[in-house]
């Protein structure tokens, strides 16, 4: 459950905690303050290749998050610190600790002066950014931290007392590993980063986006990808997963309609039986729970007209309350550091017409535009796994992801302005696992 720490009080309890263990022996390594618990490891190769040797990552975490053909680079020594911070819940059961708010922190022994923090997707642990984000950003230099978010697993919406809380906390663990992780890193080093940035997928990238509206002072920018849209007053997947569920597979006119791109209709299975109901369900139970009474996230994959089935929920005629939980986690587009946001046009979980083209439009009512780039990424889709099954149809977003984080530093630190923003067509031909270019 999240305390209440602002920022400021973070940076204090950073002073005034006990002294955590100490690393593990033969390996120095920075504390970082706020941590109830931590433990170090000096290892010969801190990316997946060696880690997951090592045992030092779980590949559970990202899996079906990136295209079997990925190439990532190896071969990067450095300290990896695992550990958590004080939190009242458990359901994360990684190294057998049973307790939330788990991160992990990677400094490389080759540093270039950068920091780049990361929440985990969906409801995935502290690993889930390791193949398809820490790989890349170590070999180049940068530190990376990331983390559970402080809590994971279908069922967290059990953390916390009032609807949104267990979201609520998503934020702010993120906002604490930055603090620490900045004071780990100028520990190691001798001074903090010159650069730290925001990266993450799907629900990391939501919290990308809303770290830079409200926390710019830690950021000096960020890459979302797919973010996840809230707001009590826009689209969200309250709005149009119901209707899909209560559609699919009779009616796919009505798919379309709750603005399903033309054309993902390949797609509407797979996610159909993995990810819509289930999505609806528990998101609704985190926001909305007093929707199906004392039953706990409803029933799975219910036939309308069931009582309290998620297939009829109406999100305009739920109580103000419900706009008010939602109001409590919202994103409002006044970013205030550099963001860039990468949107498959085939998303066919977050359907990009009810997501990122909102908040592209958000961001420039905000006026916010001059600090804003958007990519629609013509075939891409919410998880790069699936471009294995049809790879003449999708393209992963992966290496358009890394094409954005190379434009965002070189926009950062040389003032060289990305391309403008634009739907980035798909090559017919290619290494499309490999290579993207945001120019077009």
């Amino acid at each position: 459950m999240l305390p209440s720490l602002s920022a400021a009080a973070v940076l204090l309890a950073a002073v005034l905690l006990p002294v955590p263990p100490s690393p593990s022996a033969g390996c120095s390594a920075p504390l970082l303050p706020g941590a109830e618990r931590q433990q170090a490891a000096c290892l010969a190769d801190l990316t997946t290749a060696g880690t997951v040797a090592s045992g030092h990552t779980d590949p559970a975490d990202w899996a079906g998050l990136t295209p079997a053909g990925a190439r990532n680079p190896s071969e990067v020594p450095g300290i990896q610190i695992d550990g958590y911070f004080p939190d009242d819940s458990a359901t994360n059961a990684t190294h057998g600790w049973n307790h939330d708010s788990q991160f992990v922190v990677r400094l490389p022994d080759r540093w270039n002066g950068g920091l780049v923090v990361a929440g985990s997707p969906g409801v995935r642990e502290q690993y889930a950014n390791d193949f398809a984000i820490a790989d890349w950003v170590l070999a180049r230099g940068y530190a990376f931290a990331a983390t559970d978010k402080g809590n994971v697993g279908a069922a967290f919406y059990r953390d916390g007392r009032r609807p949104g809380d267990a979201i609520v906390e998503w934020n702010h663990r993120v906002t604490q590993l930055t603090l620490a992780a900045r004071a780990a890193v100028a520990r190691r080093y001798g001074h903090p980063p010159r650069r730290t940035y925001a990266a993450g997928l799907s629900n990391g990238g939501y919290l990308v986006r809303w770290q830079l509206e409200n926390h710019p002072e830690l950021y000096d920018g960020g890459v979302d990808w797919e973010g996840t849209l809230w707001h009590p007053r826009r689209p969200s997947l309250l709005t149009f997963l119901p209707p899909v569920l209560g559609a699919y597979p009779d009616r796919p006119a009505d798919v379309v309609a709750a603005g399903f791109a033309p054309g993902s209709e390949f797609l509407w299975d797979f996610h159909h039986r993995v990810y819509w109901d289930l999505t609806q369900r528990i998101y609704r139970e985190e926001l909305d729970p007093d929707y199906d009474g004392p039953a706990e996230a409803g029933t799975p994959f219910c036939a309308p007209g069931t009582p309290a089935c998620d297939a009829d929920y109406d999100y305009a005629s739920r109580p103000a309350a419900v706009r008010a939980a939602i109001a409590r986690i919202a994103l409002t587009g006044r970013i205030q550091r550099p963001l860039i946001t990468l949107h498959g046009t085939l998303d066919a979980l977050l359907p990009i017409t009810q997501d990122s083209d909102v908040y592209a439009e958000m961001v420039r009512e905000q006026r916010r535009g001059p600090i804003f780039r958007y990519y629609r990424i013509e075939g891409g889709n919410h998880v790069d796994g699936l471009y294995d099954a049809y790879p003449d149809r999708l393209r992963p977003i992966l290496p358009c992801f890394r094409a954005a984080f190379t434009a965002l530093t070189g926009w950062v630190e040389r003032r060289q302005a990305p391309p403008p923003g634009h739907t980035v067509a798909r090559p017919p031909a290619g290494d499309l696992a490999n290579t993207c270019e945001l120019a077009g």
